[in-house]
Protein backbone atom coordinates (compact mmCIF):
# COMPACT_ATOMS: atom_id res chain seq x y z
CA UNK A 1 0.00 0.00 0.00
CA UNK A 2 3.11 2.07 0.93
CA UNK A 3 5.14 1.15 -2.38
CA UNK A 4 3.51 4.34 -4.38
CA UNK A 5 2.91 7.07 -1.75
CA UNK A 6 5.82 9.76 -1.78
CA UNK A 7 6.70 9.55 2.05
CA UNK A 8 8.26 12.13 4.44
CA UNK A 9 9.33 11.84 7.87
CA UNK A 10 9.92 14.69 10.54
CA UNK A 11 11.51 14.80 13.55
CA UNK A 12 12.50 17.56 16.41
CA UNK A 13 16.47 17.56 16.29
CA UNK A 14 18.63 14.79 15.77
CA UNK A 15 21.29 16.07 18.25
CA UNK A 16 21.21 13.02 20.80
CA UNK A 17 19.72 9.33 20.62
CA UNK A 18 17.27 8.40 22.56
CA UNK A 19 13.31 7.35 22.64
CA UNK A 20 12.45 9.54 20.22
CA UNK A 21 14.91 8.11 17.83
CA UNK A 22 14.35 4.60 18.50
CA UNK A 23 11.10 5.47 17.61
CA UNK A 24 11.99 7.60 14.28
CA UNK A 25 14.74 4.20 12.90
CA UNK A 26 11.23 2.14 13.51
CA UNK A 27 9.67 4.37 10.90
CA UNK A 28 12.57 4.65 8.93
CA UNK A 29 12.29 0.23 8.54
CA UNK A 30 9.03 0.90 7.54
CA UNK A 31 9.32 3.64 5.19
CA UNK A 32 12.96 3.14 3.77
CA UNK A 33 12.77 5.93 0.85
CA UNK A 34 11.48 8.84 2.67
CA UNK A 35 13.67 11.63 3.49
CA UNK A 36 14.43 13.60 6.85
CA UNK A 37 13.16 16.47 7.43
CA UNK A 38 14.76 17.78 11.24
CA UNK A 39 15.53 21.27 12.80
CA UNK A 40 19.21 20.49 12.80
CA UNK A 41 21.44 17.13 12.76
CA UNK A 42 24.49 16.60 14.55
CA UNK A 43 26.26 13.39 12.51
CA UNK A 44 28.91 13.04 14.77
CA UNK A 45 26.16 11.52 17.77
CA UNK A 46 25.22 8.65 15.58
CA UNK A 47 27.63 7.15 13.85
CA UNK A 48 25.82 4.12 11.50
CA UNK A 49 22.26 5.14 12.60
CA UNK A 50 20.99 7.51 9.76
CA UNK A 51 23.75 7.58 8.30
CA UNK A 52 22.56 6.12 4.43
CA UNK A 53 19.31 8.43 5.03
CA UNK A 54 18.31 11.55 3.15
CA UNK A 55 18.74 14.03 5.90
CA UNK A 56 17.02 17.37 5.04
CA UNK A 57 17.56 20.31 7.91
CA UNK A 58 16.68 23.96 8.63
CA UNK A 59 18.38 27.56 8.72
CA UNK A 60 18.81 26.44 11.93
CA UNK A 61 21.94 24.10 11.25
CA UNK A 62 23.76 27.02 9.47
CA UNK A 63 23.30 29.10 13.07
CA UNK A 64 26.37 28.36 15.88
CA UNK A 65 25.93 26.23 18.61
CA UNK A 66 22.70 25.19 17.67
CA UNK A 67 23.92 21.14 17.26
CA UNK A 68 25.53 21.24 20.69
CA UNK A 69 22.79 23.97 22.35
CA UNK A 70 19.53 23.70 20.41
CA UNK A 71 17.39 24.41 24.04
CA UNK A 72 18.69 27.98 23.46
CA UNK A 73 16.68 28.75 20.55
CA UNK A 74 12.82 27.56 21.05
CA UNK A 75 11.80 30.74 19.66
CA UNK A 76 13.12 30.52 16.24
CA UNK A 77 12.20 26.91 15.56
CA UNK A 78 8.51 28.02 14.78
CA UNK A 79 9.61 29.76 11.60
CA UNK A 80 12.16 27.09 11.04
CA UNK A 81 9.62 24.02 10.86
CA UNK A 82 7.43 26.04 8.69
CA UNK A 83 9.74 26.93 6.08
CA UNK A 84 10.17 23.20 5.45
CA UNK A 85 8.35 22.33 1.89
CA UNK A 86 6.47 19.07 1.36
CA UNK A 87 4.29 20.10 -1.17
CA UNK A 88 5.30 17.10 -2.82
CA UNK A 89 4.24 14.43 -0.09
CA UNK A 90 1.46 11.89 -0.34
CA UNK A 91 2.07 10.93 3.54
CA UNK A 92 3.74 13.15 6.01
CA UNK A 93 4.56 11.63 9.25
CA UNK A 94 5.80 13.43 12.18
CA UNK A 95 7.76 12.21 15.48
CA UNK A 96 7.76 14.72 17.92
CA UNK A 97 7.92 16.11 21.53
CA UNK A 98 7.71 19.99 20.30
CA UNK A 99 7.91 21.16 17.04
CA UNK A 100 7.69 19.06 14.04
CA UNK A 101 3.83 18.40 14.06
CA UNK A 102 4.16 22.43 13.39
CA UNK A 103 4.97 21.71 9.46
CA UNK A 104 2.60 23.10 6.74
CA UNK A 105 1.06 20.31 4.50
CA UNK A 106 -1.16 20.49 1.37
CA UNK A 107 -5.00 19.49 1.87
CA UNK A 108 -4.10 16.81 -0.09
CA UNK A 109 -1.49 15.44 2.19
CA UNK A 110 -2.42 12.68 5.01
CA UNK A 111 -0.63 14.35 8.52
CA UNK A 112 0.34 12.00 11.18
CA UNK A 113 1.57 12.44 14.42
CA UNK A 114 3.43 10.39 16.56
CA UNK A 115 3.68 12.51 20.17
CA UNK A 116 5.88 11.81 22.69
CA UNK A 117 3.98 14.87 24.45
CA UNK A 118 2.56 18.02 24.07
CA UNK A 119 5.64 20.30 24.28
CA UNK A 120 6.40 19.99 28.48
CA UNK A 121 7.95 23.33 28.83
CA UNK A 122 5.28 25.16 27.57
CA UNK A 123 2.38 23.50 28.74
CA UNK A 124 2.20 21.70 32.31
CA UNK A 125 5.86 22.00 33.42
CA UNK A 126 6.98 25.01 32.10
CA UNK A 127 7.40 26.61 35.65
CA UNK A 128 9.31 23.37 36.90
CA UNK A 129 11.62 23.18 33.57
CA UNK A 130 12.00 26.98 33.81
CA UNK A 131 13.60 26.33 37.21
CA UNK A 132 15.50 23.44 36.88
CA UNK A 133 16.46 23.45 33.02
CA UNK A 134 19.89 24.87 32.74
CA UNK A 135 19.51 28.18 31.40
CA UNK A 136 21.83 31.03 33.08
CA UNK A 137 19.71 32.89 35.64
CA UNK A 138 19.55 36.19 33.58
CA UNK A 139 17.66 33.93 31.11
CA UNK A 140 15.76 32.30 32.90
CA UNK A 141 14.18 36.00 33.94
CA UNK A 142 12.87 36.40 30.09
CA UNK A 143 11.61 32.95 29.45
CA UNK A 144 7.73 33.69 31.44
CA UNK A 145 8.08 36.34 28.03
CA UNK A 146 8.36 34.12 25.40
CA UNK A 147 6.24 31.68 26.47
CA UNK A 148 2.92 32.45 25.57
CA UNK A 149 3.85 33.05 22.25
CA UNK A 150 5.14 29.04 21.98
CA UNK A 151 1.92 28.18 23.64
CA UNK A 152 -0.22 30.02 21.02
CA UNK A 153 1.88 28.47 18.55
CA UNK A 154 1.96 25.29 19.66
CA UNK A 155 -1.77 25.05 20.05
CA UNK A 156 -2.10 26.38 16.75
CA UNK A 157 0.51 24.08 15.28
CA UNK A 158 -1.63 21.13 16.49
CA UNK A 159 -4.23 21.98 14.19
CA UNK A 160 -2.10 20.94 11.18
CA UNK A 161 -1.90 17.06 12.29
CA UNK A 162 -4.80 15.27 10.91
CA UNK A 163 -4.65 12.43 13.61
CA UNK A 164 -2.08 11.98 16.92
CA UNK A 165 -0.81 8.82 17.80
CA UNK A 166 0.67 8.91 21.71
CA UNK A 167 2.58 7.10 23.24
CA UNK A 168 1.26 6.13 26.50
CA UNK A 169 -2.11 6.96 27.76
CA UNK A 170 -0.75 10.19 30.51
CA UNK A 171 0.25 11.42 26.76
CA UNK A 172 -3.20 10.69 25.30
CA UNK A 173 -4.62 13.04 28.39
CA UNK A 174 -2.15 15.94 27.58
CA UNK A 175 -3.23 15.39 24.36
CA UNK A 176 -7.14 16.08 24.91
CA UNK A 177 -6.42 18.49 27.51
CA UNK A 178 -4.03 20.64 25.48
CA UNK A 179 -5.16 20.27 22.05
CA UNK A 180 -8.90 18.96 22.18
CA UNK A 181 -7.54 16.58 20.29
CA UNK A 182 -7.92 12.63 20.19
CA UNK A 183 -5.11 10.24 20.11
CA UNK A 184 -4.22 6.27 19.24
CA UNK A 185 -2.13 4.72 21.87
CA UNK A 186 0.65 2.81 20.58
CA UNK A 187 3.36 2.15 23.13
CA UNK A 188 6.97 3.21 21.75
CA UNK A 189 9.42 0.54 20.84
CA UNK A 190 11.77 -1.03 23.29
CA UNK A 191 14.68 -2.76 21.57
CA UNK A 192 13.87 -5.98 23.91
CA UNK A 193 15.57 -8.13 21.64
CA UNK A 194 19.21 -6.42 22.37
CA UNK A 195 18.66 -7.30 26.45
CA UNK A 196 18.23 -10.88 26.09
CA UNK A 197 17.54 -12.40 29.75
CA UNK A 198 19.74 -15.58 30.58
CA UNK A 199 18.31 -18.00 33.27
CA UNK A 200 21.97 -18.32 34.68
CA UNK A 201 22.34 -15.18 34.76
CA UNK A 202 21.01 -14.37 38.34
CA UNK A 203 23.59 -16.71 40.28
CA UNK A 204 26.42 -14.18 38.62
CA UNK A 205 24.50 -10.85 39.59
CA UNK A 206 27.17 -8.60 41.54
CA UNK A 207 24.80 -7.18 44.41
CA UNK A 208 24.61 -3.18 42.82
CA UNK A 209 21.81 -1.41 42.19
CA UNK A 210 21.46 0.75 39.08
CA UNK A 211 20.47 3.90 37.63
CA UNK A 212 20.17 5.09 33.79
CA UNK A 213 19.55 7.60 32.00
CA UNK A 214 20.94 11.48 31.51
CA UNK A 215 22.39 13.64 34.33
CA UNK A 216 19.76 16.39 33.91
CA UNK A 217 17.53 17.78 37.30
CA UNK A 218 13.83 16.42 36.71
CA UNK A 219 15.69 12.72 36.52
CA UNK A 220 16.39 13.19 40.00
CA UNK A 221 19.69 11.57 40.03
CA UNK A 222 20.73 13.41 43.15
CA UNK A 223 18.18 11.74 45.17
CA UNK A 224 19.01 8.65 44.30
CA UNK A 225 22.67 9.38 45.32
CA UNK A 226 21.86 11.20 48.76
CA UNK A 227 19.37 7.32 49.31
CA UNK A 228 22.75 5.57 48.86
CA UNK A 229 25.20 7.60 50.57
CA UNK A 230 22.78 7.32 53.42
CA UNK A 231 22.54 3.65 52.45
CA UNK A 232 25.99 2.44 51.53
CA UNK A 233 24.48 0.21 49.17
CA UNK A 234 26.59 -0.30 45.80
CA UNK A 235 25.01 2.03 43.16
CA UNK A 236 26.17 2.30 39.68
CA UNK A 237 24.98 5.30 37.40
CA UNK A 238 25.13 5.01 33.84
CA UNK A 239 24.82 8.32 31.78
CA UNK A 240 26.68 11.83 30.82
CA UNK A 241 25.43 15.03 31.44
CA UNK A 242 25.50 19.06 32.86
CA UNK A 243 25.25 17.42 36.37
CA UNK A 244 28.08 14.72 36.33
CA UNK A 245 30.24 16.75 38.14
CA UNK A 246 28.12 17.73 40.64
CA UNK A 247 26.84 14.31 41.45
CA UNK A 248 30.60 13.14 41.38
CA UNK A 249 31.33 15.63 43.99
CA UNK A 250 28.34 14.48 46.10
CA UNK A 251 29.03 10.94 45.99
CA UNK A 252 30.42 8.26 48.59
CA UNK A 253 32.84 5.31 47.23
CA UNK A 254 29.76 3.19 47.37
CA UNK A 255 28.13 4.76 44.38
CA UNK A 256 30.03 4.41 40.89
CA UNK A 257 29.46 6.38 37.79
CA UNK A 258 30.24 4.40 34.15
CA UNK A 259 29.38 7.46 31.91
CA UNK A 260 27.49 7.29 28.43
CA UNK A 261 27.32 3.37 27.12
CA UNK A 262 25.86 2.66 24.21
CA UNK A 263 21.77 1.83 24.07
CA UNK A 264 22.67 -1.55 22.20
CA UNK A 265 26.12 -2.05 23.02
CA UNK A 266 27.33 -5.35 24.94
CA UNK A 267 28.32 -3.25 28.07
CA UNK A 268 25.03 -1.89 28.86
CA UNK A 269 23.51 -5.05 28.76
CA UNK A 270 26.22 -6.82 31.19
CA UNK A 271 25.33 -3.96 33.26
CA UNK A 272 21.64 -4.55 33.37
CA UNK A 273 22.11 -8.17 33.36
CA UNK A 274 24.46 -8.17 36.84
CA UNK A 275 22.25 -5.55 38.43
CA UNK A 276 20.17 -6.18 41.81
CA UNK A 277 17.21 -3.99 40.36
CA UNK A 278 16.89 -0.42 38.63
CA UNK A 279 16.22 2.54 40.60
CA UNK A 280 13.85 4.90 38.59
CA UNK A 281 13.09 8.33 40.65
CA UNK A 282 11.85 9.75 37.70
CA UNK A 283 8.53 10.44 36.17
CA UNK A 284 8.78 10.24 32.33
CA UNK A 285 5.92 10.68 29.78
CA UNK A 286 6.87 6.54 29.07
CA UNK A 287 10.08 5.62 29.72
CA UNK A 288 12.06 2.73 27.97
CA UNK A 289 14.63 2.44 30.68
CA UNK A 290 12.16 0.47 32.84
CA UNK A 291 11.79 -1.52 29.88
CA UNK A 292 15.17 -2.75 29.09
CA UNK A 293 15.82 -3.54 32.83
CA UNK A 294 12.69 -5.74 32.72
CA UNK A 295 13.96 -7.60 29.47
CA UNK A 296 16.72 -9.33 31.16
CA UNK A 297 14.45 -9.91 34.31
CA UNK A 298 15.62 -7.12 36.45
CA UNK A 299 12.84 -5.74 38.76
CA UNK A 300 12.43 -1.59 38.96
CA UNK A 301 12.33 0.32 42.15
CA UNK A 302 10.33 3.25 40.68
CA UNK A 303 8.20 6.18 41.62
CA UNK A 304 4.80 6.17 41.04
CA UNK A 305 3.90 8.76 38.35
CA UNK A 306 4.18 8.43 34.51
CA UNK A 307 4.60 6.44 32.13
CA UNK A 308 5.54 3.45 34.44
CA UNK A 309 2.11 2.99 35.67
CA UNK A 310 1.69 1.57 32.40
CA UNK A 311 4.81 -0.91 31.99
CA UNK A 312 5.75 -1.21 35.68
CA UNK A 313 3.37 -4.21 38.11
CA UNK A 314 3.44 -3.36 41.24
CA UNK A 315 4.64 -6.07 43.21
CA UNK A 316 5.56 -8.12 40.10
CA UNK A 317 7.90 -6.89 38.45
CA UNK A 318 8.82 -3.90 40.71
CA UNK A 319 7.73 -1.57 43.60
CA UNK A 320 6.70 1.86 43.63
CA UNK A 321 7.42 4.71 46.16
CA UNK A 322 4.98 7.24 46.33
CA UNK A 323 7.15 10.56 47.07
CA UNK A 324 10.50 11.94 45.67
CA UNK A 325 12.22 12.03 48.88
CA UNK A 326 14.77 10.46 50.72
CA UNK A 327 12.75 8.65 52.81
CA UNK A 328 10.06 6.92 50.78
CA UNK A 329 12.94 5.40 48.11
CA UNK A 330 14.72 4.35 51.51
CA UNK A 331 11.28 2.73 52.39
CA UNK A 332 11.28 0.65 48.95
CA UNK A 333 14.43 -0.32 48.86
CA UNK A 334 14.16 -1.75 52.14
CA UNK A 335 10.89 -3.46 51.04
CA UNK A 336 12.67 -4.67 47.89
CA UNK A 337 15.50 -6.62 49.41
CA UNK A 338 12.66 -8.42 51.68
CA UNK A 339 11.06 -9.76 48.71
CA UNK A 340 11.67 -12.17 45.64
CA UNK A 341 10.58 -11.43 42.09
CA UNK A 342 9.85 -14.07 39.13
CA UNK A 343 12.92 -12.80 36.68
CA UNK A 344 10.92 -14.87 33.70
CA UNK A 345 7.70 -13.49 34.36
CA UNK A 346 9.69 -9.92 34.21
CA UNK A 347 11.01 -10.59 31.00
CA UNK A 348 7.82 -12.23 29.31
CA UNK A 349 6.25 -9.04 30.82
CA UNK A 350 8.35 -6.85 28.62
CA UNK A 351 8.96 -8.67 25.28
CA UNK A 352 4.68 -7.23 25.30
CA UNK A 353 6.60 -3.71 24.22
CA UNK A 354 9.00 -4.86 21.51
CA UNK A 355 10.32 -3.42 17.99
CA UNK A 356 7.99 -5.78 16.21
CA UNK A 357 4.72 -5.17 18.15
CA UNK A 358 5.59 -1.42 17.57
CA UNK A 359 5.61 -1.72 13.63
CA UNK A 360 2.75 -3.99 13.14
CA UNK A 361 0.77 -1.51 15.15
CA UNK A 362 1.65 1.72 13.32
CA UNK A 363 1.22 0.04 9.88
CA UNK A 364 -2.18 -0.74 10.98
CA UNK A 365 -3.13 2.55 12.34
CA UNK A 366 -1.27 4.15 8.78
CA UNK A 367 -3.39 1.68 6.71
CA UNK A 368 -6.64 2.93 8.18
CA UNK A 369 -5.93 6.61 8.30
CA UNK A 370 -5.15 6.38 4.14
CA UNK A 371 -8.01 4.48 3.78
CA UNK A 372 -10.18 6.59 5.80
CA UNK A 373 -8.91 9.79 3.68
CA UNK A 374 -9.63 7.77 0.42
CA UNK A 375 -13.06 7.26 1.62
CA UNK A 376 -13.43 11.06 2.75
Amino acid sequence: MFKKLRIALVHDYLVQYGGAERVLECFCELFPKAPIYTLVYNPEVFSDVFRDRDIRTSFLQKIPFTKSEHHFFPYLMPLAVEQFDLSYYDLVISDTSSFAKGVITQPKTLHLSYCHTPMRYAWDDCHKYTREFDYPAFVKKFIPFGMNYIRIWDRVASNRVDHFMANSNLVKKRIEKYYKRRAKVIYPPVFTDNFKFRKDRDKDQKGYYLMVGRLVSYKKFDLGVKVFNRLGLPLKIVGGGSLLKKLKAMSKENIEFLGPLESSGERLREVYANCKALVYPQEEDFGLVPLEAMAVGKPVIAYRAGGVLETVIDNRTGIFFEKQNAGHLIKAIRKFQNKEFDSSFIQRHAKKFGKQRFKEEVVDFVEHKLRQSLLD
